[in-house]
This record gives C-alpha cells, structure tokens and sequence, in this order.
C-alpha cells in the first residue's frame, strides 16, 4: 500500500502551505462547504473553479483539498498552468504524449493553479484542451483563476477552444468565489497604502 507521504510527493502538492482552510468563501448553492472539504466533489467526479483576486486564498484552498485527498488515498497532481504546458509540450516533442495523458487519466483529481496568469500558445493550449477532455466524467478537476469565464480565451489564445474547455467544466463544476481581499496584503508588514499604489 502506498503510504501518504508518497502520495504527497506524487502529487506535488506544496508542503508548506499545509493547513486547514477556515476561511469563509462564498459557496454556490450547488455545494455545502460540508461537501467541499469531505471531498465528496472527488467520489461524484465534479469539478471547482475557484475564482478571486491575486491572494484571496485560491491556492491555500486547493492546496488544502489536494493534501486531504492524499491522505484517503486518492491520486492527486499539482500543477500550475504554465507548469502543465511545459510538462505536455516536452512530452510531445519527445514521443511521449499518449503516454503522459494515460498517466493524468489514472488520477482521481487534478489541480491546475494560476489559470490567467500568463498565456499559452495555441500548441499547449490543445493539450491542455485534451487533458481537460479526458477529465470530463472520470474525475475531478480544481481550477484557480483570477480571471472570469469571458476572458480564458486570452489564456489560450483561441476563443473557440475556450468554449470548449469551458463547456466540459461546467456542466458537472461549481464556482467557488474566494473573493476580493487580498489575505497576504492583510498580513503584510508593509505600508498597506504604498503598496496598492505601487500595484496600479
């Protein structure tokens, strides 16, 4: 049997951001909270899309899921967007994408992290469309985003494939709004005034 420290480190989910998340998000009313963290998104193969500014607590929420799911022994992978890309494209261009994407269709859950923070070309944006695909009714996805739905298609620089994979997280997906404060700035020691104005 494999022990949760080993699926930890399969999974790449980052350590140190390993605490319960107590944060109170705003939950659709397709989801209970309750729902959210017994993970039973992960048994019914539905997906969330956790959307917010730039320090909400997208991350530490996914993060959180991820490493709970480890610990029932679930098969979980965490990668950001960009980190994703990188993965499917080297995969490609050596021979090894059918593959890779057999490997991403034994998880139980994949989490794909900072979906807007920087654009894909239209080469990784078909594989990413293909792991998406592959994912729709046989497990679950997490997505953190900073950006609403009408904007993915300047991530992929395709709006047609926007639509699409948008369309196959929808239809079993729940949003999870985690808001607008930025927590770390909150916490921040330093001059919460100049740095807002430094950010515009």
């Amino acid at each position: 049997m494999i022990t949760i420290t080993r699926r930890i480190g399969f999974s790449r989910v980052p350590l140190r951001r390993h605490q319960e998340e107590q944060r109170a998000h705003e939950m659709p009313s397709s989801i209970t909270r309750q729902e959210m963290l017994s993970l039973d998104f992960i048994t019914s193969k539905h997906s969330l899309v956790m959307v917010g500014v730039c320090g909400s607590g997208k991350t530490m929420l996914s993060v959180c899921l991820g490493l709970k799911a480890c610990s029932l022994d679930y098969k979980v992978k965490f990668f950001t967007l960009a980190q994703l890309a990188i993965k499917l494209k080297a995969a490609a261009d050596e021979g090894r994408l059918e593959n890779t994407l057999i490997q991403f269709r034994k998880l139980d859950l994949l989490i794909i992290d900072e979906w807007g923070y920087c654009q894909i070309d239209r080469e990784c944006a078909g594989y990413i469309f293909r792991v998406i695909a592959d994912s729709y009714e046989t497990k679950s996805l997490i997505i953190t985003t900073n950006l609403p739905f009408s904007e993915w298609g300047k991530i992929v620089a395709d709006e047609q494939l926007a639509a699409a994979i948008i369309d196959r997280i929808v239809h079993y997906g729940h949003l999870i709004d985690t808001g607008n404060k930025d927590w770390r700035l909150t916490s921040s020691p330093m001059n919460k005034t100049q740095v807002v104005e430094l950010r515009k």
